[in-house]
């Protein structure tokens, strides 16, 4: 109820940030839409879960307090819970699945939990944390079916149509639908004809499955970790199935284009999960053209090797960098004119490679393969044209995957 809702904002406030919802004026460019982020990956641990964390700490007694907490996380209701049991002297232990990203283990652990790796996925990690606090007498803290921890999580539409009371959509990620469910019901209850769109991961399409009476089908892996669960439960379906118009599915490629339009035009750091309600709206332009749409960026908890292959790879999917295939007569200063070639007309060699055994190339020829960049697609033509003009055999390679 939107009472609970307003009751969570009071408990949370002056420990959970009040993050700014910003017009995002290029990206609604982009977007055909009027696009408004609230920027939830601004919070000390950089994801939104910490507003329901707090919330639901904050309602423990005494003896519960005494007892200590556990809970199962793949990092960012992980963190939250960590931080906010340390600050209020309650002591955490966290179950994640094994391949969480080595930056949310560790920043669990720096806010004091003990960590627990156990499971390859969240449900595995879920049925050992429960026998952890049966056997150890803990606190379960569930990341999203709680009704505090929904309550906390409205906390967001809150903030966000006060700030923006016009709105006509509210779009969030949806894993096991905590955030959505606490959006939908402050955000319905202030203003009925709002639209609340959820978003997930095609391979985690458990709310969608759900929605439609349909077994759920998941393929392992996808960027969007933190949304990486398998079912909701009756709690969370029950208030999406009431409140919610649609779920959009999103997949791993629009996932990393929004991560990269984040940072290359907002300049801010998205993870996977985080970027899905943009990648939504992208995925489905008409659907909110023209509309003012409010986007939830609901953390930023991604690895830097990953995040940099994420930016790396956006390049090559929109023709800036790309490698060529180029034959040549395999003699001195042959590699010195390709390579003058490339400068001259403005372009950039990251890699060189000789293919002298496995070519098709007669036995004084080789190919060489170049990993080129360039200002944009039309460039990277015109460097591939002057390689041409100057005698060389040349195929763009990956052609079918980039933007050329």
């Amino acid at each position: 109820m939107l009472a609970d809702v307003r009751a969570a904002a009071q408990t949370i406030r002056g420990a959970v940030e009040e993050t700014p919802l910003r017009h995002a004026v290029a990206l609604s460019r982009l977007s055909g839409a009027e696009l408004y982020i609230k920027f939830e990956n601004r919070q000390f641990t950089s994801s939104f879960k910490e507003r329901g964390a707090l919330n639901k700490l904050a309602g423990l007694s005494e003896a519960e307090r005494r007892r200590g907490v556990i809970a199962m996380s793949a990092g960012n209701h992980a963190q939250a819970v960590a931080y906010h049991a340390s600050r209020l002297g309650i002591a955490a232990t966290i179950v994640m699945p094994c391949d969480t990203p080595e930056v949310k283990v560790s920043s669990t652990r720096a806010h004091g939990a003990t960590v627990v790796l156990e499971g390859e996925t969240l449900m595995e990690a879920s049925e050992h944390a429960h026998r952890l606090a049966e056997r150890e007498g803990l606190v379960f803290v569930h990341p999203y079916e709680d009704p505090a921890i929904i309550a906390g999580q409205g906390t967001v539409a809150l903030e966000m149509l006060a700030a923006r009371p016009d709105l006509d959509v509210i779009v969030a990620p949806v894993g096991g639908g905590g955030l959505i469910s606490g959006i939908a019901i402050a955000a319905k209850a202030l203003k009925p004809d709002i639209e609340i769109v959820g978003v997930q991961a095609d391979r985690y399409p458990g709310v969608a499955c759900a929605l439609r009476g349909e077994p759920v089908t998941i393929q392992a892996g996808t960027i969007a970790e933190g949304i990486a669960v398998k079912q909701p439960g009756p709690i969370t379906l029950s208030v999406i199935r009431d409140l919610v118009h649609d779920i959009v599915l999103v997949s791993e490629v629009q996932l990393e284009r929004a991560i990269a339009l984040y940072v290359g035009v907002e300049k801010t750091v998205a993870e996977g999960a985080g970027a899905a309600s943009l990648a939504g709206v992208l995925a489905q332009p008409e659907r909110f053209h023209g509309r003012k749409v409010g986007i939830v960026l609901s953390g930023a908890n991604i690895d830097t090797r990953l995040l940099s292959s994420v930016l790396m790879r956006d390049l090559v999917h929109q023709g800036r960098i790309a490698r060529l295939r180029v034959g040549i007569p395999d003699r001195p200063g042959v590699l010195a004119a390709v390579a003058g070639a490339v400068g001259d007309a403005g372009g950039n060699i990251l890699e060189v490679h000789h293919n002298r055994l496995f070519s098709h190339a007669q036995a004084k020829e080789t190919d060489l393969e170049l990993v080129v960049e360039a200002r944009d697609p039309a460039h990277m033509r015109a460097i591939v044209e002057a390689l041409i003009a100057e005698g060389f055999r040349v195929r763009l390679l990956d052609a079918e995957n980039t933007d050329l």
